[in-house]
Order: C-alpha cells, then structure tokens, then sequence
C-alpha cells in the first residue's frame, strides 16, 4: 500500500488489516488489491535458489521492529520478523506464530504453535512474546507502535509450559486481539540489547540478515526448516528465492529501467515512469497518497483554526492531487485506506473548506506569515510539482513559503523526532483502522509519541473513547465522527487517494498489510 511516508502497524504506504476476529478464523474486509498480468499458478513454472532483487525508495534507517516508523523499514522486517496472526491478500485474518486466539476490547488470548525458533536456532518463548508487548506498551520506551500495535499501560504475561499469552488492557481498543497480533516479534537475544537491532536482527522469520550497507542495501537469506509462516507457510515452497537484495534507488526513472532491464525483480514506480512499467505483472492497493498536516504547536502559525483554514480555502484540492499523483488519483474519502478499512463511508464529506480564495485572502490580510512546507522527495516528481503549487498559491495570500524536501528517514528523525521547524507538511500515513490514527492525532508528542503535528481536538478525543469500548465494526459511527471532528477542525487534510502499484519482472507475489508478503513471492524459471 506504499507509499505510506509513515507507517503504524504496518503501509499510504504504512498499516495492517484490522478484522474483527476474535476467535480463530474471523476475517475482515476484502483488502481491494489488484493485480496485473498473470504469471503461472503451478510450482512448475517456479525456479528455486534464484535472488530477488526489491527496490526501496528510501534507507530504512533503524530495523528495530518497535522503534521505527517508516515504510521501508518495514519492508525490510517483514522478511525477518513474524507476528502472532497475519493476513491473506484478501484481509482474512490468519494464523502465524499463534495457532488460536481470542478476546475482547480489554483482553486478548494467544496460544503459540509448537516448533518456533529464532534465527540463532534456540526456541521462541510465551515470556519473550510477553516482554516484547510489554515493551511497546511502556510508554518511557517511546515505541513507534505504542497505541497501534499496543495499547499504552497494557500488560502481557506468557506461561512457557503451555505457550499462552494473554494480554490485559485498562483502556478500551476495540481491536485489540488483531491490533496486539500484528505486533512483530523480537527473540530474547533482541530484547536484551536492542541496539542490536539498528542493523541487525533477531526474529523467526522466513529470512535472516546477512548483510546491512546503510544507504545501499540489505542482503537476506531464506532459513532452512522454517514451518510456521503465515497460513502454514514454509521455507521449503518452489520458487521462494534463496536470497532477497532489498537495494536502495531513490530515483523513480532509474528503478523503471531497473526493473525493464531485468536488473531488479520488484519494486515501486510512482508518478509518469509508471506508465513505462505498466505491462509488468503488479498488486496495488488503493490508499491515500496526500494528505496536509498542519504543526500545531503552540507559537507555529498554523496552530491557529483560522490560518488552517484560510490556507485550506485557498487551494484547489482536487487540481492538487492530480498534480501530486500524476493524473491518477482520485478524491480522498477520509485518512483510513478505503479498502481496508472495517469502517466504510466517506467521512470527509464537506467537512473540509470548500474553495474560496477571496475569502482566505481576507483572512490573512496583513499578517506576512512565513511558513516552512515539508515533502517526501520518496513521492516522485509529483511531490515538488504539488509543494510548488501550494508554493505559488498561498504566495497569492501573502504568504511566503520555503520548500523543504526530505527523505523518509528525515522525515521520520525530523518530523516526529520533533526536530523540524516545519509548519505544514505533505505527509501521506500509512493507516487500515481507525485505532491506527489514535496516536499520530492524540496523545503523546514528540519526542516520546507519535502526535508529531500536535493536535488537541476534545471531540475528536470523546469520538474515540466511545468507539474504542465498542468491540469491532459495530463502533465504525464513532471512529467516523472522531474522524470527521479532525476535518472540520482543519487538523487534517486528505486530498487524494491512489492506487500506487508494486510491480514484478520474473517473479510474482501477493500484499499482505499492503506490502509484499515474503512467504508469497515466487520466482519464475
């Protein structure tokens, strides 16, 4: 689902499908991805031992499953880490590491398949499962998925001899089992030192890390003896490659020559060089690609309701997103990926400010702001042609703007490390449920939470802990209300939605969460 700049747990790009499971085998929404041209569906037209080389926009930066924020680090930790249930390409909720699960806002319960172990071969724990969500729920370790992954203050205990973890909440979430089973799992050596993890791994996934080139490239290799992937997945499959090269190409022309040329097996194109790839074979899934945020802390300008608005008012949001997609989007709906979304409808609505630039150059008259507008330069060329409008737009006000693009990792560091003088933002979030957005428009800020933009909306707050005591879909009314609160506030505004596509040569592959499932990728003889 990428690109999701930032990524909760999971893709535009973060994220992960919520399902309203809670008991094994429930299952959510269909996740709306599509795929292009066919490749063959029998192990006869797989080839073993081969490499796949992926194409990432951007460096990781950290690995650690728990500290990092963007989309390519998890890219990365999708091949080395595992979660306690998964998701099919559909958004039915799986087994990985937990045979059986259940729960309700306030509890959740995993049994652990027999047979797990780490990348160092010794055996996957309930305690160790325990202390990773503990980790994550104590809020001094300032974790990227406190309050997506895991709630903050739950606690987690596991019992070794039975392989059962059960997790207790005080706050509500209304998908707690499925928001606590996607949390991807660190081994005991990880969790003792994690500074380990920067560049390096200790998981159960179907891939070890073999080499980290910062800036360059990660090479993987495929574990023998692996059995408990998601769904039943092994690492014995024909056509799993022998060696992932997760390869850094920041540049959107040069991955499309990578990819034609056969000099990379997957990879992202976004923007015009699209159109070059477009016969590959591909999964896409459709998501909001931008979205304003506004810095509301306290002596920025845009922590006023009024220049938000004036500023929002004077752009043409549909015209700006066909400028940031290229052409191809459409209209946002609302901050959640449509499609995998358990709540469905368009909570934007006309909640946003319709149009007027007369009346937002009356409500800034004389006040000579200056404001600093950041933008992933991971986006293609669209994002510099989109920071360009608002650029020359907003000048029509009186405003002066300085550009800043930036990769994800400074994105990461600089926007939600809170180290940025920024004031507004063309961030894309990668989110698939509601209880995602809780922590990016709420609660902590930087540097010990995710609420980079500072946002204090008391009915977006309310909205939420109605809808958070409700389990599943039934609170959807809520979480809606809670999201619309945002845009009449001007907190947050969703412009455009598109389905950015990852596309293949020689291989085939399914998304899971919206990014490549390792377990389902392969290689064509």
């Amino acid at each position: 689902m990428r690109r999701r700049v930032l990524a909760t747990a999971a893709a535009l790009s973060a994220a992960a499908v919520t399902v309203t499971a809670c008991a094994s085998g429930g299952s959510s929404s269909a996740s709306g991805a599509s795929a292009g041209p066919s490749a063959p569906a029998s192990a006869a037209g797989y080839a073993s031992g081969k490499t796949d080389t992926i194409l990432v926009p951007s460096d990781p930066g950290s690995l650690d499953p728990d500290l990092a924020y963007i989309d390519d680090a998890l890219e990365v930790d999708y091949f080395l880490y595992d979660s306690l249930i998964s998701f099919t390409p559909s958004g039915k909720v799986e087994s990985n590491l937990a045979s059986s699960w259940s729960g309700t806002t306030t509890t959740a319960s995993y049994t652990l398949k027999a047979g797990v172990t780490c990348s160092d071969g010794s055996p996957l724990t309930a305690s160790t499962v325990a202390a990773n969500i503990n980790f994550v729920a104590n809020p001094k370790n300032a974790s990227s998925r406190l309050g997506s992954w895991v709630p903050a203050g739950a606690t987690a205990t596991g019992d070794d001899k039975t392989g059962v973890v059960t997790v207790k909440s005080a706050t509500p979430d209304a998908f707690l089992v499925s928001d606590v089973g996607q949390a991807l799992i660190v081994c005991g050596g990880g969790m003792k030192n994690r500074a380990t993890l920067k560049e390096g791994a200790d998981g159960t996934g179907m891939y070890t890390l073999t080499s980290a080139v910062p800036g360059s490239s990660y090479t993987l290799t495929l574990r023998k003896g692996y059995t408990w992937g998601p769904g039943g997945a092994t690492s014995a499959a024909a056509g799993l490659p022998a060696t992932v090269d997760l390869k850094v190409v920041t540049n959107m022309t040069t991955a499309a020559n990578e990819l034609l040329s056969g000099q990379a097996t997957m990879g992202q194109v976004i923007g015009t060089d699209a159109q070059r790839v477009s016969g590959l074979y591909s999964q896409s899934v459709y998501a909001p690609m931008g979205e304003l945020w506004f810095n509301e802390k306290p002596g920025s300008p845009t922590a006023a309701v009024a220049v938000r608005r004036a500023l929002t008012e004077a752009v043409q949001l549909t015209q700006l997103g066909q400028v940031l997609s290229s052409g191809t989007g459409q209209p946002a709906t609302g901050a959640i990926a449509p499609a995998l979304s358990p709540c469905k409808g368009n909570t934007i609505g006309s909640s946003l400010p319709s149009y007027d630039l007369s009346a937002a150059k009356s409500a800034l008259a004389g006040q000579n702001l200056t404001l600093a507008l950041y933008y992933p330069t991971s986006l293609g060329s669209g994002a510099t042609a989109a920071a360009t409008l608002l650029q020359q737009t907003w000048s029509q006000l009186g405003v002066k703007v300085t550009l800043h693009g930036i990769t994800d990792a400074e994105l990461s560091s600089e926007i939600v490390g809170g180290t940025a003088d920024w004031n507004v933002g063309i961030i894309p979030v990668g989110l698939t449920s509601p209880t995602q957005l809780v922590p990016f428009a709420s609660g902590a800020t930087p540097p010990g939470g995710a609420d980079f933009a500072y946002i204090k909306n008391a009915a977006y707050s309310a909205d939420v802990a109605k809808a958070a005591s409700i389990a599943g879909p039934a609170g959807c009314p809520d979480w809606n209300a809670a999201e619309t609160a945002l845009f009449k506030n001007v907190d947050l505004v969703p412009f455009v939605n598109s389905a950015v596509a990852t596309y293949a040569k020689g291989a085939t592959f399914q998304l899971s969460q919206g990014d490549i499932q390792p377990s389902s990728i392969r290689m064509l003889g």
